[in-house]
């Protein structure tokens, strides 16, 4: 068995010509599948293009290529603007699997003050 080889799922989804086409999804983690589609499908050359296409500026997009920055929300939105993918379809090809997205409770409670200490004249 190949140990270099990756296992890949297969993702449905309406191209432009409203033909059924096949795109092939990493089983783990990888926004670089995901800016490729994009380009495939919006017919672009590069990420120059891919970032001018979503709004964003150039650093952006290699940022994400190099995992130094995640997909956010906003621009997951902004690439089913332009692409017509679901959102589902958009996180199928980056390799998120998770059913639904949780944000962690501690995001949302108050950190705790620290006690004001008092000024002794």
């Amino acid at each position: 068995m190949n140990t270099n080889t990756t296992t890949h799922t297969i993702v449905n989804s309406i191209v432009p010509d409203n033909r059924e086409a096949l795109l092939v999804a990493p089983a783990s983690y990888d926004p670089n599948h995901l800016l490729d589609a994009l380009l495939k499908k919006l017919h672009l050359k590069n990420d120059a293009a891919l970032s001018r296409a979503l709004e964003v500026a150039p650093p952006v997009i290699s940022k994400i290529r190099h995992r130094r920055l995640p997909v956010g929300a906003s621009l997951l939105i902004r690439m089913h603007e332009v692409s017509d993918l679901s959102i589902r379809e958009l996180r199928a090809l980056m390799g998120d699997r998770r059913e639904k997205f949780r944000i962690s409770d501690k995001q949302f409670k108050p950190k705790p003050v620290p006690p004001v200490q008092l000024l002794q004249s």
